[in-house]
């Protein structure tokens, strides 16, 4: 059965973020992209004109699922237990068998040029959700905190794991949201 081109597209891309989060942006040429997608190479450069449209594509894609993830996460409840509940989801999130770290620092990593596409959607899915965690809490300062804590667990998960630092962080933001109050 033939994709549509939507659907080929969406399918390159999911092929894309296993290769490039898990393998490197830079460490994964096209060639490698549209051989594990099944797809000739003139496919992919037809729905993505150059390697940088296919990684600004890839970067765009994960931070929809990324905000996705965190809305759901901060579904219900008091503006504490939403943060709680995304600490919760967050420690889930960061495993072993899903995660290697932040896809968007690393893809920041990888392209540091502030200028590339890639780099400036992740910079935009980092900042949104630092204004959603000012949303939910009482302050900028507390809400700057969270962050932090939310990036640091991030950080730590790819040298410590997550049963490293990481499993701290929860522990953290409740002393942090108690001292707030």
């Amino acid at each position: 059965m033939r994709r549509t081109a939507q659907e080929t597209r969406e399918h390159i891309l999911t092929v894309t973020h296993d290769l490039f989060y898990w393998h490197s942006i830079k460490g994964t040429g096209v060639d490698a992209v549209a051989a594990a997608a099944g797809v000739a190479p003139t496919t992919l450069y037809r729905l993505f004109a150059s390697k940088d449209d296919l990684v600004a594509a890839y970067v765009e894609r994960a931070g929809g699922l990324y905000k996705q993830w965190f809305l759901d996460a901060t579904a219900e409840g008091s503006p504490v237990d939403r943060i709680l509940s995304l600490f919760d989801a967050l420690i889930e999130q960061v495993q072993p068998a899903y995660c290697r770290g932040c896809p968007f620092l690393m893809a920041m990593a990888e392209l540091p040029d502030a200028s590339v596409k890639a780099h400036a959607l992740a910079v935009e899915t980092k900042a949104w959700v630092r204004e959603r965690i000012g949303e939910l809490a009482p302050t900028d300062v507390l809400a700057d905190q969270i962050f932090l804590v939310m990036e640091g667990v991030y950080a730590s998960v790819q040298s410590l794991g997550a049963d490293g630092p990481a499993r701290q962080a929860r522990g953290l933001v409740e002393s942090l949201l108690a001292a707030a109050r």
